[in-house]
């Protein structure tokens, strides 16, 4: 494994966090359905609506425009009340971390969604490679489960988020990484490019919270971003993980369409429900049947299963041996996720050579068993690392709060 460098990092100052001013709602994030509404709330006539919503959101999501100015096809008339009552305003980047293996981290503050609120706070990740560009999405301001080898579990859940913010974490992505029209890429670090090479080319639903237990938002984000007409990601590059909200499975590849993650983690029900503490509720059984009724289940649409390697808890030969007979009949792809360290944690990652066995085992029984090599372990980018920094830098802000 190679050894961790320097990391850049950019920290813009924190601002105390005092009450957000009123601002314009941003259309920017909107299902086709909500900017249908956001229009006829300006009384643009029905008849045109369907017309407008069309040119709005290619400007949005295609051309990725900042500025209603630029959205020429749109008559006067109407941009200037867009003006008026809309922005295309993207939440605040705190801070961006870049790893030395390129991998980015970003802290994005939310718009305030009432006076009260300050601005929630979530990370997501993006992680590039040659080919392809992978952003890790959060669906929760915290997570409502409590996996013990999860930094993320260690905090609470403290509300899901809506379909824009989703969304909106890849708009900011593509922002900060020049990947929409027009746009200049980064200088600093790896970010694919070449001809029909997008920056941001896969999403995976594996940041902060369980997508399953925010499934309406979950699914309307997945619409707008897979949208032929806007950012037109492939709901074959879309993966959704989950711990293992049973009920919601099918409803999910009925709704979707998407790729299927499972976080499984042990082959016996008395670990999971410590490590994956939902299992009491949800037995391996019960998720593997679902697995085995997911819609448009194949061997060309396979669902990936999620290991991560514990020293001394699950990595044992038998672990590996049992792991293939759970899965039996279930086209599948174990992915084996060596343990990313968080400060206080307990557990530690399993020896190089206990992986390579735990490998050999899966792969000589016919499943592809790839050794996910750690990303971002140095800015806490990694799988199972991401925690908001919320707490912290609110701390900074009341500190700044009383030196003034």
């Amino acid at each position: 494994m190679p050894e961790l460098q320097d990391i850049a990092i950019a920290a813009p100052p924190v601002a105390p966090l005092a009450p957000a001013e009123p601002q314009l709602p941003s259309l920017v994030g909107m299902t086709r359905a909500r900017l249908a509404d956001a229009l006829r709330a300006i009384e643009v006539p029905e008849r045109e609506i369907r017309m407008r919503v069309a040119q709005i959101w290619h400007w949005i999501y295609f051309h990725g425009a900042r500025d209603f100015a630029q959205m020429l096809n749109v008559g006067k008339p109407l941009r200037a009340k867009l003006i008026e009552h809309y922005s295309l305003a993207r939440p605040q980047v705190v801070a961006e971390q870049v790893s030395s293996d390129g991998t980015r981290k970003w802290l994005i503050r939310m718009h305030p969604v009432d006076v009260k609120d300050k601005g929630a706070e979530i990370e997501c990740v993006y992680i590039p490679e040659s080919d392809r560009g992978t952003l890790c999405v959060s669906s929760q301001v915290g997570c409502t489960l409590t996996c013990t080898f999860c930094h993320t579990g260690t905090q609470k859940l403290v509300r899901n988020l809506s379909a824009e913010e989703i969304v909106l974490q890849v708009v900011v992505a593509r922002d900060m990484l020049g990947d929409f029209p027009g746009q200049t890429p980064p200088t600093n670090g790896l970010i694919p490019s070449g001809e029909g090479v997008r920056a941001v080319s896969n999403i995976v639903f594996m940041g902060m919270g369980e997508p399953l237990y925010n499934f309406d938002n979950v699914t309307d984000a997945i619409s707008v971003l897979s949208d032929g007409e806007g950012l037109s990601l492939s709901k074959r590059r879309i993966t959704v993980s989950t711990s293992g909200v049973v009920p919601q499975i099918a409803a999910l590849g009925e709704a979707t369409g998407t790729a299927l993650a499972i976080s499984l983690h042990a082959v016996r029900d008395d670990l999971r429900n410590t490590l994956v503490p939902l299992n009491k509720k949800y037995p391996i059984k019960d998720l593997l049947d679902a697995c085995r009724n997911y819609p448009g289940l194949s061997n060309a649409r396979r669902i990936t299963f999620e290991y991560v390697m514990l020293k001394g808890v699950n990595d044992t030969p038998a672990d590996a041996i049992a792991l293939v007979r759970l899965l039996k009949g279930i086209p599948a792809k174990i992915n084996l996720i060596p343990f990313n360290p968080w400060p206080g944690t307990k557990y530690e990652c399993s020896d190089w050579e206990t992986i390579e066995r735990f490998s050999d085992i899966v792969f000589k029984a016919g499943y592809a068993s790839p050794v996910r090599t750690p990303r971002g372990r140095d800015i806490l980018a990694a799988c199972g690392q991401l925690k908001s920094e919320t707490e912290k830098l609110r701390a900074r802000a009341r500190m700044m709060e009383a030196e003034d």
